[in-house]
C-alpha cells in the first residue's frame, strides 16, 4: 500500500482520507471506521496530521519577507537586507528662551541632557526632554539665549554596562519599548570618555571609528552593537558603556505648545542656576510624533530601499527613501524636472501629503532635505513643493423602485454611505490615484437592491489660494483635459473682488479654438452676466489649465482667502497627475432620490416618467 501525504488544513478532509487510506487496505475492509474505539484512533491521526500540516504551513510562511506574520520574523528578514525598521517617534518642538546669569560669574551656560520642560495639550500634560547637552555663551550684557532648541516628549532614561568579554556573547540591551532610537546617546569610559555615533555608512569607516549600530529585537526592543577593530572600534575590556535614551508616547503628544520650565542647567564653574531663566518661547508646536513602524510597511519599504541601495537616482529611489527618512506620510510622489514643460534638468521634485494635516511645515521640509543630502547624488537638486489637492464632486440623481423602498430618505443615506467608504479607499486619497467613474456607478447601484439605475455627473475642483491685496500671477492646473462646450461658462468659480471694484466678480472662460481659450471676469446684474474684463488670463482645454494674469485681488467669497474654481473633465476617470493629490469632497457631493414608475409598474408605457439629464448645466458661478 502507497504511502499517502496528508497535507490538508481541514480537521475534516484529514479525517475523510485517513478512512479512505484505511479502506483501501485489503486488511481493514470489514472494519467499522465509525466504530467507537476505532473513530477515537482516526480523530488523533487526524488531529496530529492537522498540527503538523498547520505547522509545517506557517514555517514555510515565515521563511519569507512576503508572507511572515510575526513581527521579530519580518524584522529579522529586514535585517538580513539591512533595513531598520523605524522607531516610536517622539513628537518634537522647537523653543527658545533666554538666562539673565548677572548673580552668576559665569562664561558658558549648559542645559543638561534630560527633562526639560511640563508641555500642555488637550489631552493632559506631558514631559519633554533633550537627549543631549546644549552649551552656550554668556554675551557681554550677561544674557545667555538659547534660540530654535529641538525638545523630544519623553522621559530621559540611563543604562549602564561593564564591558565583561569572560561572558560568552555578552550582549547591552535596551530593558524598554517605546524607544526614539533618533535619541540614543552612546558613551563608553575607561581613562577617558569617548563618544560613540550611530553608524550611517560605511564609507571612511575603519579599527578606529567610535561607532555604534542599532537593532530590533523581541517585544520592540533594541540592542546596540559595536565594532570588531576592523570595521569600528571595539570597547576594551572592563569599559564602562553607558546608553541614554528617551522613552516617548508618540504621536499623542504632537500639539503641545504651552511650556514650563522644569530642567536643569549649570554654569562653566559647575554652579546650578536656577534664577534669571525666562519664560519659553515656542517656535514651533510639538509635531512629527508616531507610532512604531508597522509590518506591513516593513515588508513594503525593506525591499525598495534595498533597492535604491541608500542613494536617490531615480524618482522611484526617492518615493522608497522617504517614507523611510520621515514616517509621518500618508503618500509620496517624485518625478525629474525633465519631465516638466519647460524642462528644469538637474532636479526632482517631491510632494509629500503628511498623515497628519495637509501640508508639511517649513521646518519639516528643511528637515527632510538635509537629510536627503546624504542619499542624493552631486548634479541632482531635490525640490519639495506642496501638493496640489484635486476634489472631484459628484451629482447623481438615484432611481428606485417603491416595492421595495418605502422611503426614498432611507435609500440616499445608503448611498451617501456608499460613496464616503469610496472617498477613503486606495483609489483615490493618493499621489497617482484614479476615481473610476464606472466603479462608482456600480457601488450606487449595488447599494440596495430597489435601486433600478442612477444617472451620476462629475465635477472637479480646485482651491486657489489668495495673496491679498498684492499683484500676483496664478497658475491652477487640474491635470486633466476640460470638456468644452460651445459657448462661455465651461469654467466657475466662487465670487471674489479686485482693488479699485466694488462689485463680486466671477471668472470663466471664452473658448478660441478646441486647444485654448481666454479667461473672463464678469460680474451679475439680476443674475445676467456683465463681462468686467476679457483678457483676464488663459485657459488651455487639453492640459487642463489655468493661468491668470496679474491681478491684485482684495477679498473672497469664501473664508480663508480662498477660491473655488471648477471645471467638467473631459473624462469621467479623474486622475492624479504628478504633484495632485486626489480626493472625493462629501461636502459638496449631492444625492437626489426619483422614483421608478416604469420598473414599479405604475406607469408602464413611460408617459409621466421624470428623466435626468446626464450633463451639467445651469449657473453662471459654482
Amino acid at each position: 500500500m502507497s504511502f499517502n501525504q496528508f497535507t490538508n488544513l481541514d480537521f475534516n478532509d484529514l479525517r475523510t482520507q485517513i478512512k479512505d487510506y484505511l479502506r483501501s487496505n485489503s486488511n481493514f475492509t470489514d472494519f467499522d471506521f465509525e466504530g467507537s474505539n476505532f473513530s477515537v484512533l482516526i480523530d488523533i491521526l487526524a488531529y496530529n496530521s492537522y498540527i503538523t500540516a498547520y505547522n509545517t504551513n506557517m514555517q514555510a510562511n515565515e521563511a519569507f519577507l512576503d508572507s511572515a506574520t510575526l513581527r521579530e520574523n519580518v524584522v529579522s528578514h529586514a535585517r538580513n537586507i539591512g533595513y531598520v525598521p523605524r522607531s516610536k517617534k517622539s513628537s518634537k518642538a522647537k523653543i527658545s528662551f533666554s538666562v539673565d546669569t548677572s548673580s552668576y560669574n559665569s562664561r558658558t551656560v549648559t542645559l543638561k541632557a534630560g527633562p526639560f520642560a511640563l508641555g500642555a495639550v488637550q489631552d493632559g500634560n506631558y514631559i519633554f526632554s533633550i537627549p543631549s547637552d546644549v552649551t552656550v555663551p554668556v554675551n557681554t550684557s550677561n544674557i545667555a539665549f538659547f534660540e530654535n532648541l529641538d525638545i523630544y516628549e519623553g522621559s530621559y532614561l540611563t543604562k549602564t554596562f561593564t564591558v565583561d568579554y569572560s561572558q560568552p556573547n555578552q550582549r547591552f540591551l535596551i530593558p524598554n519599548s517605546n524607544v526614539d532610537t533618533s535619541t540614543i546617546r552612546v558613551s563608553v569610559s575607561n581613562s577617558t570618555i569617548e563618544v560613540y555615533t550611530l553608524y550611517e555608512n560605511i564609507l571612511n569607516v575603519n579599527k578606529t571609528s567610535k561607532l555604534f549600530l542599532i537593532q530590533e529585537i523581541e517585544d520592540e526592543k533594541y540592542e546596540i552593537l559595536f565594532g570588531d577593530n576592523i570595521l569600528g572600534k571595539k570597547p576594551e575590556h572592563g569599559s564602562t558603556i553607558s546608553i541614554s535614551y528617551i522613552v516617548t508616547n508618540g504621536k499623542s503628544a504632537d500639539g503641545s505648545a504651552n511650556f514650563t520650565f522644569s530642567g536643569n542647567i549649570k554654569d562653566n564653574n559647575s554652579t546650578n542656576i536656577t534664577s534669571g531663566i525666562s519664560l519659553i518661547t515656542t517656535t514651533s508646536s510639538s509635531e512629527n510624533g508616531d507610532d512604531i513602524e508597522t509590518i506591513d510597511s516593513v515588508k513594503y519599504l525593506a525591499p525598495r530601499v534595498y533597492a535604491s541601495q541608500y542613494r536617490a537616482v531615480t524618482a522611484n529611489d526617492y518615493k522608497g527613501l522617504i517614507p523611510y527618512l520621515y514616517s509621518n506620510i500618508d503618500s509620496v510622489t517624485a518625478y525629474g524636472g525633465e519631465e516638466l514643460d519647460p524642462p528644469q534638468y538637474g532636479k526632482v521634485f517631491i510632494s509629500i501629503k503628511p498623515r497628519n494635516g495637509n501640508f508639511l511645515s517649513e521646518i519639516t521640509k528643511n528637515d527632510i532635505k538635509k537629510k536627503l543630502k546624504q542619499y542624493s547624488i552631486a548634479g541632482i537638486k531635490p525640490e519639495l513643493i506642496d501638493l496640489k489637492y484635486l476634489y472631484v464632486e459628484i451629482d447623481s440623481t438615484v432611481y428606485y423602485n417603491p416595492a421595495f423602498i418605502s422611503d426614498p430618505v432611507i435609500i440616499k443615506n445608503q448611498v451617501l454611505n456608499t460613496l464616503n467608504s469610496y472617498s477613503i479607499s486606495s483609489d483615490v486619497n493618493s499621489f497617482g490615484g484614479r476615481f473610476k467613474f464606472s466603479k462608482v456607478n456600480t457601488l450606487i447601484d449595488n447599494t440596495n437592491r430597489g435601486i433600478t439605475s442612477n444617472i451620476t455627473k462629475v465635477r472637479m475642483r480646485r482651491d486657489l489660494s489668495v495673496e491679498m491685496n498684492k499683484f500676483s500671477t496664478y497658475e491652477i492646473c487640474f491635470g486633466n483635459k476640460f470638456h468644452q462646450k460651445t459657448g462661455k461658462y465651461n469654467i466657475k468659480s466662487s465670487g471674489f473682488k479686485i482693488k479699485d471694484i466694488s462689485d463680486t466678480l466671477y471668472l470663466t472662460d471664452d473658448p478660441i479654438s478646441s486647444i485654448n481659450g481666454k479667461i473672463l471676469f464678469f460680474k451679475l446684474i439680476d443674475n445676467v452676466p456683465t463681462i468686467i474684463s476679457s483678457d483676464a488670463g488663459t485657459v488651455d482645454y487639453l492640459k487642463g489649465e489655468i493661468k491668470l494674469n496679474i491681478v491684485n485681488i482684495a477679498s473672497t467669497s469664501l473664508p480663508n482667502n480662498k477660491i473655488e474654481i471648477q471645471a467638467i473633465p473631459e473624462s469621467n476617470d479623474v486622475i492624479a497627475l504628478k504633484d495632485i493629490y486626489l480626493q472625493i469632497d462629501m461636502n459638496n457631493t449631492v444625492v437626489n432620490t426619483i422614483e421608478d414608475t416604469i420598473t414599479s409598474g405604475e406607469n408602464i408605457s413611460a408617459t409621466s416618467y421624470t428623466s435626468t439629464s446626464s450633463y451639467l448645466n445651469g449657473y453662471y458661478t459654482r
